[in-house]
């Protein structure tokens, strides 16, 4: 298979593969980072060093994403999970925070957020095993805010469009940040882990409107407070380092590539080649979402007679297509083709697929 360096196909739905060509700079500066003596991962996070790498950075996502000067982003740790709960102590007050759950993920951020105060689900895709979104959003304007997830990685369920609502718009975009080109301007704050399409684990983005950190009322421990971490330019303490300089040169990476349109279209094609597997299998594969809800990033499948999935995934790790087996509350495969998945990795797969279902089907 045309991968570099023996290099496996990485289906996993996180941590996720990063680009080729930013894991060789990487690797000619993990001794000596452009003359400094040392690396990154040994280097001071007050360094004038590191400040410009934490400066280019935000620079080069500001400019990939088209974010205004009415924002702030910060790098922070804890994960999604951790602002599952950062925001509601921000921003739920003694009103009611209303919560779009498209999957597990949204299901968790209801769970923490319940334990700040009230909430209401809004709209629930339970009753269907989570595989579609909303048509319509009818929040109440009066809420606290909206909080939605934008993929689901473990249901392959997506928003491929960015919704309107009257309350603040919250939003976790862990699992497909960068994917598609976004309206920042529609949303009062994008919270995002790294380790999908941005770089390793240890770093989660934050993009917040200033406006909106003029409604925190309350006292909040330092470490759980946005205005403490905007203050301190996301060095109150030291800073996720590692995670931050690779972050920069993924975002460096994809502003050469023509920037986030040109992403996207290149995601559509990646994903078609895995669906039209499914779509022409005659029912050998099913996916999990319908149709107009599928995921660009985490493709989810089930095969036919569910004893013939541990073969399909042990066959294709055989081959070097790796981490397959789909979560176990879906069952069946999962395939999470991110931005740096590379295209041959998807006709491989698809490839597979079909060779696959005619000896079993």
């Amino acid at each position: 298979m045309p991968q570099p360096f023996d290099r496996v196909f990485n289906f996993s739905a996180g941590p996720g593969v990063l680009p080729v060509q930013v894991l060789e700079e990487i690797r000619d500066e993990v001794l000596n980072y452009r003359g400094a003596g040392m690396g990154v991962m040994e280097m001071s996070h007050r360094s004038a060093a590191f400040e410009q790498i934490l400066f280019e950075a935000k620079a080069d996502l500001r400019s990939l994403m088209g974010i205004s000067d009415e924002y702030e982003i910060l790098f922070l740790q804890g994960g999604a999970s951790s602002q599952f709960t950062m925001v509601p102590m921000s921003f739920l007050g003694s009103g009611t925070a209303q919560y779009i759950v498209t999957g597990a993920w949204g299901q968790k951020a209801i769970e923490a957020g319940r334990f700040e105060g009230e909430v209401e689900v809004l709209w629930d895709g339970k009753a269907d095993e989570y595989r579609s979104i909303p048509n319509e959003i009818g929040e109440n304007e009066l809420a606290s805010y909206v909080h939605i997830t934008t993929n689901e990685t473990i249901q392959g369920v997506r928003f491929g469009h960015d919704i309107s609502v009257t309350a603040p718009l919250i939003c976790d975009m862990s699992s497909d940040i960068l994917s598609r080109p976004v309206d920042v301007s529609k949303y009062d704050l994008i919270y995002a882990g790294a380790q999908k399409n941005m770089g390793p684990a240890g770093a989660t983005v934050v993009i917040i409107k200033k406006e909106l950190l003029d409604g925190v009322s309350r006292e909040l421990p330092p470490m759980m407070d946005y205005r403490v971490h905007v203050k301190n330019d996301s060095m109150y303490n030291t800073p996720p380092c590692w995670a931050i300089y690779v972050c920069g040169k993924v975002y460096r990476r994809l502003l050469s590539l023509g920037g986030l349109m040109a992403v996207h279209e290149n995601n559509i094609a990646k994903s078609g080649v895995v669906y039209s597997a499914i779509d022409e299998s005659n029912g050998f594969y099913r996916g999990h979402a319908v149709t107009e809800a599928r995921s660009l990033m985490n493709v989810t499948f089930t095969l036919a007679e569910d004893g013939l999935t541990k073969s399909f995934v042990s066959e294709a790790d055989a081959l070097g297509m790796k981490d397959l087996k789909g979560h176990r509350s879906v069952g069946g495969c999962r395939a999470s083709i991110y931005n740096a998945f590379p295209n041959d990795g998807c006709i491989a797969l698809a490839d597979f697929m079909r060779e696959f279902a005619h000896k079993n089907g």
